[in-house]
């Protein structure tokens, strides 16, 4: 794109423009943090309100028939299946994504000391999302395992040996979008003897994920990022069906058993994945995550996950060139691939120094001022060239257009040339970054 006018020309030929119209934007933002929490559908305030003014209110503790809310969990999760390659009855909404990993993390761990117990050691990246590594170091220190970091997708080749148990990713990484090939890292891993966890979080809704094409034996993800599901939304959890029977998963509460309301003191667990919901489910949240997947369902007569990861790519590729053509001589640079097979739904920014140390934050703060909303990540301060600070950008192909990646590059433009971002309001941390 030269001009914004090819902008705004490209999203009149945009087949997938009218997705937008399903979401509550507030005018005159640019909503770039779609991978930190998703946009309200229109239809979720209405649902919500029904769910509590006439199945709640109305219908009180009678609801959990008359509007099935026992089977929430299940419905949600065929319908989240859809968009991860999942078949219908495989995936289940449940508790969070930490609670979730602790899970399927659990279950891999007894399946490895049942199967090959000399397999001690659970490998992941040290840029992986924290709480998946200290969920991961929790289980790891229960069970006499050891969590291996690596700093790089080029070192697990070497770790792909006889003392690997569970090799644990983020399909996508959350501070750099770089998207592993989960087909030939289960592959690799498998061939290995071990068992592959993956986290979707920055996946589901955004890019096409196929679990049973790739193999995989357990996936988690999360509802509020690009599924729209709302702050603190239901997770998800996905076992293979090669799996899913062999053990309880750790937290045996009683929603997953296999009769709940038999109210016997003793646990037998329900056959399948419903064995991986465990208390009472949110019946406000999972339906409020419903409204969120079905805004991403949408797109399906439209050519589906397909057509997002191109409209995607198309618009992570323009932000990206835009940004260092336009700001290159304020020392920004791309730190997510350019290379489209290796990158997730968004764009990471770093500058160069003598930025690099103390702006990236505070220009984070004054794009938001002006409407363009991304988020900051800390680096290490300790190695930024290797770790730098990211001025992090999320494209929700549903509800961006062209002329948003040009605007938010020109907003990105006028705070550096200006100094703007000098002010001390932008320099004060608040709790979220």
């Amino acid at each position: 794109m030269k001009t914004r006018d090819d902008a705004l020309a490209r999203d009149a030929a945009d087949p997938l423009r009218g997705l937008k119209d399903q979401f509550d934007l507030p005018p005159g933002v640019i909503y770039l943090d779609g991978n930190s929490l998703g946009v309200a559908p229109k239809a979720t305030a209405a649902r919500v309100q029904e769910v509590v003014t006439r199945e709640w209110g109305r219908d009180l503790i009678k609801a959990w028939n008359t509007a099935d809310w026992m089977h929430l969990p299940e419905r949600v999760g065929d319908k989240i299946a859809r968009l991860v390659g999942a078949a219908p009855g495989e995936l289940v909404v449940a508790d969070s994504t930490s609670l979730n990993l602790y899970k399927v993390l659990a279950a891999a761990i007894r399946i490895t000391q049942t199967d090959a117990p000399q397999r001690k050691l659970v490998v992941s990246e040290r840029s992986n999302f924290p709480t998946d590594l200290y969920i991961a170091e929790s289980l790891c220190n229960q069970h006499g395992y050891t969590l291996k970091l690596v700093d790089s997708v080029d070192e697990i080749p070497g770790i792909l040996n006889a003392d690997l148990a569970v090799l644990m990713l983020t399909e996508v990484n959350y501070r750099t979008g770089y998207k592993h090939d989960m087909a030939a890292l289960t592959a690799a891993a498998q061939a290995a003897g071990a068992l592959t966890v993956w986290d979707l979080a920055h996946s589901a809704g955004a890019i096409p994920v196929d679990l049973k094409g790739a193999n995989a034996d357990f996936a988690i993800g999360c509802g509020y990022k690009y599924l729209n599901g709302g702050p603190g939304a239901p997770a998800f959890v996905w076992v293979h069906p090669r799996h899913t029977d062999r053990f309880w998963q750790p937290l045996s509460g009683w929603m997953g058993h296999a009769a709940p309301f038999e109210f016997t003191p003793g646990y037998q667990p329900a056959p399948g994945i419903r064995r991986y919901v465990c208390g009472t489910p949110s019946v406000i949240g999972a339906s409020a995550l419903e409204c969120g997947v079905d805004t991403v369902l949408a797109a399906e007569p439209l050519g589906g996950m397909a057509a997002l990861r191109e409209k995607s790519l198309a618009l992570t590729e323009a932000f990206a060139a835009l940004a260092e053509e336009r700001c290159g001589e304020f020392g920004v640079y791309a730190v997510s691939p350019r290379n489209p097979a290796r990158r997730g739904s968004q764009v990471c920014l770093a500058l160069k120094a003598p930025l690099h140390e103390t702006a990236g934050y505070a220009v984070v703060q004054a794009l938001i001022a002006r409407g363009v909303i991304g988020d900051f990540r800390a680096g290490d301060p300790a190695r930024l060239e290797a770790v730098p600070h990211i001025l992090r950008f999320g494209f929700t192909p549903l509800y961006i257009g062209f002329a948003d990646v040009w605007d938010a590059v020109e907003h990105l433009h006028q705070v550096l040339a200006s100094g703007e971002w000098r002010e001390a309001r932008f320099n004060a941390k608040a709790a979220v970054t």
